[in-house]
């Protein structure tokens, strides 16, 4: 049996999660799902009900299935199972640490000041620039970071796949903003990311799965 991944398409954390998968070559069983309408199956192994899941079946006769539901977490296990790109860097053992943290202050505060930002935007609030500079705190550090062409050390690492949804996430908020803002950088390395093929397989779109029940596959050598 395969692993069962519950999805979300444009889910940043969902993405991440996509794309820890393709870059460890790890074949899963597909389950597009909605923020509405979220499978009895997925809650009954995962409560808290975000997105999202990875459940893992046990070989062990009898055993309960392995879940894990938080996308940092499934990235790491899918490259501890293969990691062909040595995006974990073994090598340098202190760079996972730091690589960690990063993605840490990613999710607790980066993220939630990007909705604030979203929301200011998308409702025409007064405080829009000032949440986006907010927003910038974290985002001119990523620039000043990019100034070898990774994140961390001299070649591409669990942080360029775990920040990708959310520094392009912030990039599609105001975009005319974005283009001539002071992180050429961090656009090139945007852009590149967004243009591979990689990405194009990370986002490819299936249907719903409670519409048809219909598992797909995904990822894979």
């Amino acid at each position: 049996m395969l692993p069962i991944l519950y999805s979300l398409q444009h889910c940043p954390y969902a993405m991440r999660a996509r794309l820890g998968l393709l870059m460890a070559q790890q074949q899963v069983m597909l389950r597009a799902v909605t923020t509405k309408n979220k499978p009895e199956e997925m809650l009954t192994v995962s409560p808290k009900g975000t997105i999202p899941v990875l459940v893992l079946p046990n070989s062990s006769h009898g055993q309960e299935s392995i879940v894990i539901d938080e996308s940092l977490d499934i990235m790491i296990w899918a490259l501890q199972q293969n990691d062909p790109e040595d995006l974990l860097h073994k090598d340098n053992p202190s760079d996972f640490p730091a690589m960690v943290d990063l993605i840490q202050r990613n999710d607790k505060e980066f993220k939630p000041q990007l909705e604030i930002y979203k929301k200011a935007k998308r409702f025409h609030l007064k405080t829009e620039i000032e949440e986006r500079q907010k927003c910038e705190v974290f985002i001119a550090e990523l620039e000043q970071r990019l100034s070898s062409e990774y994140f961390i050390g001299q070649k591409p690492s669990l942080i360029d796949y775990a920040l990708l949804p959310f520094v392009r996430q912030f990039s599609r908020v105001s975009r005319p903003w974005f283009i001539q803002a002071p992180y050429p950088k961090l656009r090139v390395w945007l852009n590149g990311h967004l243009q591979s093929r990689l990405y194009s397989k990370a986002m490819a779109k299936f249907p719903l799965w409670l519409d048809e029940h219909e598992e797909c596959s995904f990822g894979g050598s």
